[in-house]
């Protein structure tokens, strides 16, 4: 399997499109609901009648906002939200007619877009803020349940990744994989506290997107939190090579009661200075090909940390792709490049490669 690549194995029948976790304010609790007011007609009542086979309503978390608690509940039918509404929103004075402005328009965009990821409204930016955390919150629920549904066949299991230090705080990622397919992620950490909440909000719902839309850890990193998309995406790369790692272990022989063709096997390329800091790679090779490269050492403190979180990835996916030490630099990491060059040739001449 292949660093930064689609995990190749399940396919979850996931009750939603798009899954993640946000990180929810805590400020000045509400508890008045206002569903009526919002234009969201009321819940269906679990008496008179069964809904539509596959159908089920869902409630997120309730968000707490600076002018009271927004909760929304959607349903969903057939891996779509068919419908959003809001169980509590913030009322009162202007708030009122700021609820009855943004979440009729907010509740319209969820069933369009399928997705947490959707734009605020002018004028009610708390309002849609804690509308999207409670919406996220939902969705989360609904993939959940999904996946405690039976599959045809497929298995799920979930993997941590590592927590990475930034420069604000830690960031570690889990992923759920269902056969060839990473189907949620979410930031179990996140730097917090002052503007660092507002940027978590804003990157990682997006960066859980891109992670599930494209199947690697070489998403794009969120304009405004670099820091926080830095860290996401190393900790993801790291529970993708978990999950990767327990693929391969779990992968049968060829023929019943024989041995495996050939054993993996792992291999650390020697020490290499560099005018920034040692580098160090360590490859596994299985049936004569990199199946995964990663730097145990490479220069880090200041701009160097933001370099190898650039640079080390990028290097890691190449070297599985072209299997040899032959790979491009990354544009403005040229000594972690080398050295990481270097190592990877000397861990090869040690597998014979």
């Amino acid at each position: 399997m292949r660093k930064s690549h689609p995990i190749r194995r399940v396919v979850l029948a996931g009750a939603a499109t798009v899954s993640g976790i946000v990180l929810l304010l805590s400020l000045k609790p509400s508890s008045d609901p206002t569903a009526e007011a919002a234009g969201t007609p009321p819940a269906a009542s679990a008496q008179g009648g069964a809904q539509a086979a596959g159908t089920s309503t869902v409630t997120g978390d309730a968000a707490q906002t600076q002018y009271g608690a927004v909760q929304v509940r959607i349903t969903v039918s057939g891996n779509r939200i068919t419908k959003a509404e809001t169980v509590k929103a913030p009322s009162g004075g202007q708030s009122t007619q700021k609820t009855e402005l943004a979440v009729p328009k907010l509740n319209a965009a969820v069933v369009a877009q399928q997705s947490a990821d959707i734009d605020s409204v002018s004028g009610a930016t708390y309002t849609s803020t804690g509308y999207k955390q409670s919406l996220q919150s939902a969705i989360d629920k609904a993939n959940a349940a999904a996946a405690q549904q039976p599959s045809e066949g497929a298995t799920q299991a979930s993997f941590s990744g590592d927590t990475v230090k930034t420069q604000y705080g830690d960031v570690q990622v889990r992923i759920t994989v269902s056969g060839n397919k990473i189907t949620k992620a979410e930031a179990v950490k996140a730097p917090s506290g002052g503007q660092s909440t507002q940027k978590t909000e804003l990157a990682v719902p997006k960066l859980n997107a891109a992670v599930v839309a494209q199947q690697t850890a070489d998403v794009d990193s969120v304009s405004g939190a670099t820091y926080t998309s830095a860290g996401y995406k190393k900790s993801l790369q790291s529970a993708i090579d978990k999950a990767n790692a327990a693929a391969g272990a779990a992968q049968p022989s060829e023929s019943a009661g024989g041995s495996a063709e050939a054993a993996s096997k792992t291999l650390t390329g020697e020490v290499v200075e560099t005018e920034y800091g040692d580098v160090q790679v360590r490859i596994t090779v299985s049936n004569g090909k990199i199946t995964k490269a990663e730097a145990v050492k490479a220069p880090s403190g200041g701009q160097s940390t933001q370099k190898t979180e650039l640079a080390v990835p990028k290097l890691n996916a190449a070297a599985v792709a072209a299997g040899s030490a032959e790979i491009d630099s990354v544009s403005g990491a040229t000594y972690t490049s080398t050295g990481y060059k270097k190592s990877l040739q000397s861990a090869l001449d040690q597998a014979g490669g």
